[in-house]
């Protein structure tokens, strides 16, 4: 697996363009890459031009790539924990930028972020307990916003100023700050179905297909557009855990 020149150059572009900003000692073959700006290290490697292969640090992250590239089943460097394959560059840097913007989001990254940006805040009175509250739902709407690549779950919206952060069990009913900052505990919606949502007009099926409460008239489902299959993109055995809660406490039953 040795690299040639331009691989070489290719692969440190492809890191260094996603992230991964921290150019570390090679390993063998494996050029390997950390980041200043997430807990995640990456080793990346070739066989020629047609097989491009990334090895990851953490084994939530690699879990969570099965929509870019293949499983790696080359033996992969010692402290991976798991690895995929690309076909070419371009794929490599989607990959890195999937992987990159995962790390930031997954569960306990967020959280471990939350505690270091407030526990030097003071959180006796209430106003300063919002300051807090304020800290970690704009920490959650950023790691839905990595999560979902910018894009509404439903629609694929890609307007960001537009897109809501909606939690499935929202902030006030939950019982940890992990629970709070679990990016499965939210869905990036576009501002229409966040309402709807958070009011209980819609919920999910643990499929992801979006049931509509037969609280709202066939007219408002109309002018809403739920008056079509929809269905979240990209539903995680992380969110199936919230949504029943959603399902019995939130969603309007008729009577």
């Amino acid at each position: 697996m040795s690299l040639s020149p331009l691989m070489l150059t290719r692969l440190e572009k492809a890191a260094t363009d996603n992230g991964f900003d921290r150019a570390l000692a090679p390993e063998g073959d494996w050029l390997v890459f950390a980041s200043t700006q997430c807990p995640l290290c990456v080793w990346l490697g070739a066989f020629g031009d047609a097989v491009l292969l990334a090895a990851f640090s953490q084994l939530n992250v690699a879990r969570a790539l099965g929509e870019y590239g293949t499983p790696m089943v080359a033996p992969m460097p010692g402290g991976a924990a798991g690895g995929r394959t690309v076909p070419d560059v371009a794929a490599l840097h989607q990959l890195l930028r999937r992987a990159f913007q995962l790390s930031k989001a997954l569960p306990n990254e967020l959280l471990r972020t939350f505690e270091q940006r407030v526990v030097t805040l003071p959180k006796t009175t209430e106003a300063e307990r919002l300051v807090v509250q304020r800290v970690g739902q704009d920490l959650f709407r950023a790691g839905l916003l990595d999560l979902w690549e910018g894009r509404c779950a439903v629609t694929g919206l890609a307007v960001p100023e537009l897109l809501r952060a909606s939690h499935i069990k929202p902030w006030a009913d939950c019982e940890t700050d992990a629970e709070r900052l679990d990016v499965y505990n939210g869905l990036l919606l576009a501002p229409h179905l966040d309402a709807a949502f958070d009011r209980g007009f819609i919920t999910l099926e643990d499929d992801g297909a979006l049931t509509v409460s037969d609280a709202l008239t066939a007219s408002s489902r109309r002018i809403l557009g739920l008056d079509q299959p929809l269905c979240v993109r990209g539903i995680t055995e992380g969110h199936r855990s919230y949504l029943p809660w959603h399902r019995e406490r939130v969603f309007r039953r008729s009577e």
